[in-house]
């Protein structure tokens, strides 16, 4: 590796793709070539970063592997930063192995990160534990074990286990401190921000109040029967019924939370889940057959009585009962997934939400619609280039760009 090649390499390694590019940038040698890619990546121009790695590889040749197998590498994480989620795990794994196979460990881990992030971000949070499993952090420079934590926290967010999270993100950050990576020290300031920043309401006799993620994990311990109007969901600390593809099921079982430990007259119940102001022994009857139907849905959790004047809900063995609904408001379940994810500051594709989502890309295109004409989400680019982002807050910094791939020697 000739001296403008280390250098550069260094300075990527270090977080400053300006100085990389200062050092490669007239040059078109396959290894300046990848080092000019992922200098590119990391300033946010992942077009142009895919098209030089591309060349790279190209460049390098069939005899060369490892070097093709970073830029497999780089190139899968640029995937990963535009958001594009339907490239195969075929072409990543086989580079890792390749990797493996030469030695080079530092990025056969970096390659397996990448394949965790990505089962992370489809929801996948079982796969993405058993492929961390495979990586001993100790071993791995301190960037790659801050970026192994940030992995681990963010899976345990998934889960609302707080502790666990906050015990990753201690670790994130004494990791990035030791590395001197400015962007990685951002990246870890942010996520340990969100650990401050209200997830939740809960609604209640006395008002409602503003919940941590801490705070979600110690409710729903607490074996309290939690009407979570973020997941659209009846739970408990051992069981689950999910009521998002059931609206009116849902917003009767939040109306009798809400009005619990009393009962709720017939017609709060039939504005509430019916959306009418004007009813009459039609919508009534209907009452009655949805109570029949969220009994049984919601049996093993509480029982729905009927009384004089309405309906009673008693959760199973004299819990307390509490609402949860979004921090930000109420929104039906789809949206509310659509800004969780669209929360990390990236650019999303209505495909690739889609596909996180488990649902029609043309539903996600209206849900986008519903939230773009209410000023919630922000679109660029046309056609297939098209992507979706939260507006800009201002005086926050941006998200972080690509986290630097640590060039072999």
């Amino acid at each position: 590796m000739d001296f403008l090649i280390a250098s550069a390499a260094r300075a990527l390694a270090a977080g400053d793709p300006l100085a990389a590019l200062n050092h490669v940038a007239l040059r078109d040698d396959a290894p300046a070539l990848a080092l000019r890619g992922i200098a590119m990546a990391q300033l946010g121009d992942l077009a142009r970063a895919r098209t030089l790695l591309r060349g790279a590889a190209r460049a390098f040749g069939p005899q060369a592997a490892v070097p093709r197998a970073r830029c497999v590498v780089a190139e899968a994480e640029i995937a990963l930063a535009a958001r594009d989620l339907g490239s195969p795990d075929k072409s990543l794994e086989a580079a890792r192995a390749t990797l493996q196979a030469h030695g080079d460990l530092v990025n056969a881990a970096h390659a397996l990160h990448l394949a965790a992030r990505r089962q992370l971000l489809l929801g996948r949070l079982d796969d993405a534990d058993r492929t961390l499993a495979g990586i001993e952090p100790a071993s791995l420079p301190w960037a790659s074990r801050a970026i192994h934590d940030l992995i681990v926290a963010g899976i345990a967010m998934r889960r609302q286990a707080a502790g666990t999270a906050r015990a990753a993100l201690s670790r994130a950050e004494r990791a990035a401190g030791e590395a001197g990576i400015a962007a990685l020290v951002t990246e870890v300031r942010s996520a340990a921000q969100a650990m401050e920043t209200p997830v939740a309401r809960r609604m209640g006799r006395d008002g409602e109040r503003p919940l941590l993620l801490d705070e979600v994990e110690a409710l729903l311990a607490s074996g309290a029967l939690v009407v979570d109007g973020c997941r659209h969901a009846l739970r408990r600390a051992d069981a689950c019924v999910a009521l998002a593809g059931r609206p009116v099921l849902f917003a009767l079982v939040r109306a009798l939370a809400q009005g619990w430990p009393r009962d709720v007259d017939r017609e709060t119940l039939i504005v509430q889940a019916f959306r009418t102001r004007y009813f009459d022994d039609t919508h009534r009857a209907r009452l009655r057959v949805e109570m029949g139907r969220l009994r049984a849905a919601v049996r093993g959790l509480a029982s729905v009585s009927a009384t004089r004047h309405g309906y009673l809900l008693t959760p199973g063995g004299g819990r307390d009962v509490a609402v949860l609904v979004p921090a930000a408001g109420d929104v039906d379940p789809e949206q509310g997934a659509l800004l969780a994810f669209l929360a990390d500051g990236e650019g999303w594709s209505s495909s690739a939400l889609a596909l996180v989502m488990g649902t029609s890309q043309r539903t996600v295109q209206r849900a986008l619609d519903a939230l773009a004409a209410a000023g919630r989400v922000q679109a660029y680019g046309q056609g297939r280039a098209r992507r979706w982002i939260l507006p800009p807050v201002p005086g926050f910094t941006t998200s972080l760009l690509l986290p630097a791939i640590l060039p072999g020697q």
